[in-house]
């Protein structure tokens, strides 16, 4: 879904600008541009990025939504990437608790995906978030688009927490480019008879921190 923007109010960020994220010029394949709509202070803010699965059971969205919450009352700035299921729902915590929260899409900012997402859109730019992307106006969420604006939203943070991951899904690219920057990753542990739960589970063995509750993160 297509939307008119005001196109004064889209901040454009270079390589070599004063106000390039810092934490980006610290990855490999930083983004040449970042176009930006809103709160742009929040890109260099102490920030969790929170990821998972699109088809996230209740127990996945009750726990997104939980520790955007509660990260976001400790200051704490909530990063995902506006899809279905697990990002919304830590969006959606994050505002609750008057928090701020930066979404980083696959697309230009002036296309909606998920088009259900209109609402949280308009509230993460009226509560003092941020919108960004690499992509310019008019670009379409291509498929391929979301692999590569992944390793901005691990760039961005200070640390990744899984909450629901597939064993084998888009949430571990991000955690591959995560652990590539040095960042901490954590993960919600979930049923072992669940689908949606073998690729926390696994990161968990694999020596991520098993979070279930606030104080479990090193922030």
């Amino acid at each position: 879904m297509e939307i008119k923007l005001n196109t004064s109010k889209i901040k454009t960020i270079r390589i070599g600008d004063k106000n390039y994220p810092e934490k980006l010029m610290n990855i490999y394949g930083r983004p040449q541009t970042l176009y930006i709509l809103g709160n742009e202070t929040l890109l260099n803010e102490k920030s969790i990025a929170i990821i998972g699965c699109r088809n996230a059971s209740n127990y996945g969205l009750r726990s997104a939504y939980q520790f955007g919450y509660e990260l976001a009352k400790k200051g704490i700035c909530i990063i995902s990437g506006f899809a279905r299921g697990i990002d919304t729902y830590a969006h959606k915590g994050a505002l609750a608790a008057k928090g701020k929260t930066i979404a980083v899409l696959g697309c230009g900012l002036n296309v909606i995906y998920p088009p259900e997402n209109m609402e949280l859109y308009k509230q993460i730019l009226i509560k003092g978030g941020a919108i960004i992307t690499e992509y310019p106006l008019e670009s379409k969420p291509e498929r391929h688009h979301f692999p590569i604006r992944n390793r901005i939203i691990s760039g961005l943070s200070d640390g990744v927490l899984v909450v629901e991951a597939k064993k084998k899904s888009g949430t571990l690219i991000t955690v591959e480019y995560a652990l590539e920057q040095g960042k901490e990753v954590y993960a919600i542990p979930g049923n072992i008879t669940s689908e949606n739960s073998e690729g926390t589970n696994e990161l968990i063995k694999e020596g991520a921190i098993p979070v279930t509750k606030i104080e479990d993160f090193m922030v």
